[in-house]
């Protein structure tokens, strides 16, 4: 009866709880840009004075950057983290938007209505979620379900230089039980989801060096070693054209079948592969045969070049034989695959197959992150998938992510906290883009959601 009390008065409060996103959404909390420092600061002061009013005890902690906001709430039973992000996007190209995107409204669409403006999806309207579900809470029985903290920060849009920082400075402080992330998406519109798996990343950069200067191809054409035909060769040793999977020796080292289970679920979460390759022109999926779309995008590596390049460029024709040619690489990682050692094995699979007269120059390492991957046997998961389908009526699924988040990461690598990653966006909600919004049905059955998963928690 005390979770049915508290989802009454989510109901009846939806309006005045839209507007509070709303005076939210006013804020230009654009962190990238400095021109708007003053107003990140005012994001964080008006998240501070919010969680103080829910008697939460909440200050605004100066970093380097953005501000911090930590508040944290006594109770009883599991101790659990919240985080999110009071920082947005920048609005360009302003001409794309259909309004002011700092004047947020409600519209009625196709879809449903939704909330029109920059930061509604990400993360300003997902981030209120939880708090409007704790004030229902608290409105109803005096005190919040458990022991809370909330920790916002202010630059997750621009690379969070901050976060890592403060997290080591500040371990004792935010430790808890499990982590709490409100910033993803549903896996399909109305299907429930926790993000069990994120990728991991690795990025390399290579440049193969022929000759000492540019030459003429009429002069050296034929006996002279051509740095773009070398790469081209290289890089299609990478790939095995027939299965589609990574010839690189020891690739796969740390990547781990799909348990049977969480396949179900995949198979059932409405995911429309047709949508999902013709959207962007393709026929069919390009990765590894044996395993499907879903598969491909959220459990297996891959190894990307994403840029390639030398030689002239310019209009018309130049003939020269080029002295360089350079390639960006990005790997992404699953399961418990090495980024070290991974870069180890790319490094050798290249310079094996370098020709005579060529010469390798790799670039300073890059960025290298492992996979997260959540512990799902603890029993928390499970409560929270089952709260989900009973909110929307639909069985909830464990799903992947094919991009990374790294502040799933740091939990676990800088507080040995395990996350739960519960987000109510859709795919068309326009996030870092021109006349981004927020489904009224998301706020608000998220809203239900986290009251019925502080429920089953607490």
């Amino acid at each position: 009866m005390s979770l049915d009390a508290v989802l009454t008065r989510i109901d009846a409060d939806l309006s005045a709880a839209t507007d509070r996103l709303m005076e939210l959404l006013r804020i230009p909390s654009i962190s990238t840009d400095p021109a708007f420092k003053r107003d990140c600061d005012r994001a964080a002061d008006w998240l501070v004075a919010e969680l103080n009013r829910l008697g939460v005890a909440t200050e605004k902690r100066a970093t380097p950057g953005h501000p911090m906001v930590v508040g944290h709430a006594e109770g009883d039973g599991p101790h659990l983290l919240f985080y999110g992000h009071y920082d947005v996007q920048p609005v360009d190209p302003l001409s794309l938007w259909d309004r002011d995107p700092f004047d947020p409204e409600l519209q009625d669409t196709r879809g449903g209505r939704v909330i029109r403006g920059r930061g509604a999806s990400d993360d300003k309207g997902q981030l209120m979620t939880f708090v409007e579900a704790c004030r229902a809470w608290k409105a109803v029985h005096g005190s919040l379900p458990c022991k809370l903290t909330f920790f916002l920060e202010g630059e997750e849009e621009s690379g969070s230089p901050s976060l890592v920082p403060f997290m080591k400075a500040h371990a004792d402080e935010l430790s808890a039980d499990i982590a709490l992330i409100c910033d993803t998406s549903m896996v399909s519109r109305g299907v429930p989801s926790i993000a069990s798996q994120l990728r991991g990343m690795l990025k390399d950069e290579f440049t193969i060096i022929g000759p000492r200067i540019d030459l003429h191809s009429g002069h050296y054409g034929g006996p002279g070693l051509n740095p773009l035909r070398e790469i081209a060769r290289i890089v299609a040793s990478f790939y095995d054209e027939e299965t589609g999977r990574v010839a690189v020796e020891g690739f796969y080292e740390g990547v781990h079948e799909v348990p049977e289970e969480q396949l179900r679920q995949w198979q059932n979460c409405g995911f429309d592969e047709a949508e999902y390759l013709t959207s962007v022109g393709y026929s069919r999926p390009h990765g590894e045969r044996a395993y499907s779309t879903l598969e491909q995008q959220w459990a297996r590596p891959t190894l990307e070049v994403n840029g390639l390049w030398g030689g002239y460029n310019g209009a018309g024709s130049k003939t020269v034989i080029p002295s360089e040619a350079h390639c960006k690489i990005t790997c992404r990682l699953v399961g418990d695959m090495d980024p070290d050692a991974l870069r180890a094995k790319i490094r050798a699979h290249v310079e094996a197959r370098l020709s005579t007269d060529a010469k390798l120059r790799w670039d300073k390492d890059l960025e290298g992150s492992p996979a997260s991957v959540m512990n799902i046997d603890r029993p928390e998961f499970e409560a929270a998938r089952r709260a989900l389908t009973e909110e929307w009526n639909r069985e909830a699924v464990f799903c992947g992510m094919g991009g990374s988040i790294p502040i799933a990461g740091y939990f676990k690598s800088i507080l040995g906290l395990d996350a739960m990653l519960i987000g109510f966006a859709n795919d068309d909600d326009a996030i870092h883009s021109p006349n981004e919004k927020y489904d009224l049905r998301s706020f608000h059955k998220g809203i239900r959601s986290w009251a019925r998963i502080l429920d089953a928690l607490r």
